[in-house]
């Protein structure tokens, strides 16, 4: 798999054959980030998603979740962190989306053959015997994606900050295939 912030030497692309070369990954995407800006010009848009949708997924760098939804720039709001689990910093960004952006739904996404699905809390335990200090942080590992999807679709329909939760579905991205599953929640009936 190959990006525009490969080297020419890793990439066989089109693209690639632009890229710098030297220099630390993060020296190479300023180096892009510089040709980018001397050819953009301003959209014109403002922080209000067109679409009126959060998307709430996980960081995996398989994830290009604009293509795979078929989004176009200033079309969301894109949350992302380990796992795709709703936590109290993701309810924060979704209360700002909501109350300050105009958000209307929610859409949260988990994926197939996830690095979480592999850890535990005891990853917490162990940076604290190698740094002296416990994360304030859980780790949300979890083994079932589709439960956690569900825990994490309840998580934000009985948020007391989010003005809007009539509108939240969640999904597994089959990294395999490209494919969504949609997950239903658990019934209340």
């Amino acid at each position: 798999m190959s990006t525009s912030a490969h080297s020419s030497a890793e990439t066989d692309s089109p693209a690639g054959a632009d890229a710098p070369t030297g220099g630390t990954v993060t020296d190479r995407l300023v180096e892009l980030n510089t040709r980018y800006a001397e050819a953009f010009t301003d959209p014109g848009m403002d922080a209000r998603p067109v679409l009126r949708v959060a998307v709430v997924a996980c960081m995996d760098a398989r994830l290009d979740l604009h293509r795979a939804l078929g989004l176009e720039l200033g079309d969301c709001h894109t949350i992302r962190n380990a796992g795709g689990v709703v936590t109290e910093d993701v309810i924060r960004s979704l209360t700002i989306s909501q109350r300050a952006l105009g958000t209307r739904s929610v859409v949260l996404i988990h994926h197939t053959n996830c690095g979480m699905e592999s850890l535990t809390e005891e990853f917490r335990q162990d940076l604290e015997r190698e740094v002296g200090q416990r994360p304030a942080w859980a780790v949300e590992a979890y083994s079932d994606a589709d439960q956690d999807v569900r825990q994490s679709m309840q998580r934000v329909r009985t948020s007391p900050f989010l003005l809007h939760t009539d509108d939240v579905r969640g999904f597994v991205f089959d990294v395999k295939t490209g494919s969504l599953r949609e997950i239903l929640p658990v019934s209340t009936s």
